[in-house]
């Protein structure tokens, strides 16, 4: 078990969070491989595929010999679409091709509060009382970010669940993801530098790995 401090809006200590690190993962222990190993599959889902080079069929063209094999003084040659013509098609056409895979439900969540964990075990992360916007004012987030001594643009928010006014009131701060808890994955922790989250998002998530144990 670990303490935690944590802030309100102003940037001031308001009080402390008892982490238990076996409520995030296994042993408490931090699973690099998994992590990297969804890591590749978020990268690998959002790979396009869709490359395409024309083969000899279908490049435009007659399939008639260019002239005969033999006694003309000149290298063999076929019809015009072989791929060793200017023009011709590609020998080993690229045709589009579908990169994504999944991994197990359960290894996809393990990984989300292994990343979690990762992040306040090397002192990555802080919490927050609550984060709470009147208004959609871009100036109220970075207010916030600047009292806690955060980099938005290398931040991610963390909230209880999605809240429009805070969205829009973070969508200009450029590098800022928010997410609400249930969105969270280990792409989007690990991609960004600091991680800020609510308290009652952190306890949301933490009820969640308990049930799921």
């Amino acid at each position: 078990m670990s303490t935690f401090p944590i802030y309100d809006q102003a940037g001031k200590e308001v009080g402390t969070y008892e982490l238990v690190e076996t409520d995030l993962a296994k042993d408490g222990t931090i699973n690099k491989q998994l992590l990297h190993d969804v890591v590749v599959m978020y990268e690998a889902n959002k790979r396009q595929g869709t490359v395409q080079t024309r083969s000899r069929a279908q490049v435009a063209g007659s399939t008639k010999k260019l002239f005969k094999q033999k006694h003309t003084g000149r290298a063999r040659a076929g019809n015009k679409r072989t791929g060793k013509r200017v023009g011709g098609g590609m020998t080993f056409a690229k045709l589009p091709k579908d990169w994504s895979f999944r991994l197990p439900k359960k290894a996809v969540q393990n990984a989300t509060r292994m990343a979690l964990l990762s992040k306040f075990i090397d002192g990555e992360a802080k919490i927050i009382d609550k984060f709470e916007v009147a208004e959609p004012k871009t100036r109220v987030v970075t207010d916030v970010f600047k009292k806690l001594e955060l980099d938005p643009a290398k931040s991610l928010l963390a909230i209880d669940k999605h809240d429009p006014v805070v969205w829009k009131s973070s969508r200009n701060i450029e590098g800022l993801r928010v997410s609400p808890a249930i969105e969270l994955n280990a792409y989007d922790i690990l991609r960004q530098k600091r991680l800020l989250i609510t308290k009652t998002a952190l306890d949301s998530i933490c009820a969640r790995a308990k049930d799921n144990n």
